[in-house]
């Protein structure tokens, strides 16, 4: 992907709808997020797989049409060359964060500051809307996304061990914050 072509970030309209699962690609799951709490912090380790795998979520199937013109959630498109290649899904919060719901980049387009865009754009509208910061969740197996988020200023705030349970792979739901200053 050539750093110069310019991405266009769009609010989701009622034409774009079947753009949306376009950006649901495989990713790889290379090792997981260890999290400890003392003296009241979060902290946590990386552990890294013998074994990498490839993973994809199942595409979500929600009414998209409530993510239009609505003042409490947004979904956010990222364009290249009017291709879609990544997307946001965000909702105001009962906490008064921007709670991300979802984040996907296609595989092409990742390390190249696309998710960085989507944030972006998700905190102008959070900030907008005179929200304290945005959150979100992921799974202790997701240490690339794990990254990412550490990388863009979100800090760990609280796990979950239970929300799981179905699920023999994934041990601990992660739970992220970002509180703007």
């Amino acid at each position: 992907m050539n750093s110069t072509d310019e991405i266009i970030i769009s609010p989701l309209k009622e034409e774009l709808i079947e753009d949306i699962n376009q950006t649901n690609d495989y990713f790889t799951v290379f090792g997981k997020v260890v999290p400890s709490f003392q003296a009241g912090t979060w902290s946590f380790e990386e552990k890294l797989f013998d074994e990498p795998k490839e993973i994809r979520f199942p595409d979500d199937q929600l009414d998209w049409s409530r993510y239009i013109n609505n003042e409490n959630k947004a979904l956010f498109l990222a364009y290249k060359n009017n291709r879609c290649i990544g997307q946001i899904r965000i909702v105001k919060d009962w906490s008064r964060f921007c709670y991300i719901e979802n984040i996907a980049v296609k595989k092409e387009g990742r390390g190249h500051g696309i998710g960085k865009l989507l944030l972006t754009k998700a905190e102008e509208w959070a900030q907008e809307r005179n929200l304290i910061g945005m959150s979100l969740e992921a799974q202790d197996d997701n240490l690339g996304a794990c990254r990412f988020y550490v990388k863009q200023g979100f800090v760990l705030g609280g796990v979950d061990t239970m929300k799981q349970s179905y699920n023999p792979h994934i041990e601990t739901t992660l739970y992220w914050y970002k509180v703007f200053k």
